[in-house]
């Protein structure tokens, strides 16, 4: 008899953590229960083992990734280079992070970057059928998502330009560098 009553906690602990996670993330923070409730029964879970990838540069994307448990990597690799597996490590990721957002709004999106799993990760698959899903099952929810996603893609972009900005300036100090080396002004020691 405590065996059933285990497997009835054992699950609703499960959809609690499951709850939890989607609650503290970002896009989902504004849902009410029922909505989370919503969200949960839709999304897609899966364990990724250490070293597998969750998703190659290149490839056409349909969704986004939760970081339920574990960690993940994202690398460029050089278009150039390909054939040669060359790749440039960008950030590590762990639990409560998310990744491929834009392929949620973006049709035929293509992955500008590869994630592989650095340790056994759990994660939630968010992808693009689920949001239009949720957008036609209870469209005050999906508004509540889709509003947030907006917040997060405008953020990160307003990130990279600032960023490439900032190259930019750096870029032009480099060449500046080099064209006085070139021209041979260098100052002459007294």
């Amino acid at each position: 008899m405590n065996y059933i009553w285990e497997n009835i906690l054992k699950k609703n602990r499960k959809k609690d953590s499951l709850r939890t996670c989607l609650k503290l993330n970002y896009l989902f923070q504004d849902l009410s229960n029922r909505e989370l409730d919503l969200v949960a029964n839709i999304i897609h879970k899966r364990t990724f083992h250490t070293g597998e990838p969750v998703f190659h540069q290149g490839e056409i994307g349909v969704g986004m990734y939760i970081i339920m448990r574990g960690s993940v990597d994202i690398y460029l690799h050089d278009n150039q280079r390909m054939d040669q597996q060359e790749k440039i490590f960008v950030t590590r990721l762990e639990a409560g992070d998310f990744f491929g957002e834009l392929a949620l709004i973006e049709d035929n999106s293509i992955r500008t970057a590869t994630a592989i799993s650095q340790t056994e990760s759990l994660l939630i698959g968010f992808f693009r059928p689920d949001l239009l899903e949720i957008v036609n099952r209870s469209p005050s929810c999906g508004s509540k998502i889709i509003l947030r996603l907006s917040e997060v893609l405008g953020r990160r972009l307003i990130e990279t330009t600032d960023r490439v900005s900032e190259l930019g300036k750096e870029l032009k100090e480099l060449q500046a560098f080099t064209n006085e080396e070139s021209l041979g002004n260098k100052t002459p020691f007294t």
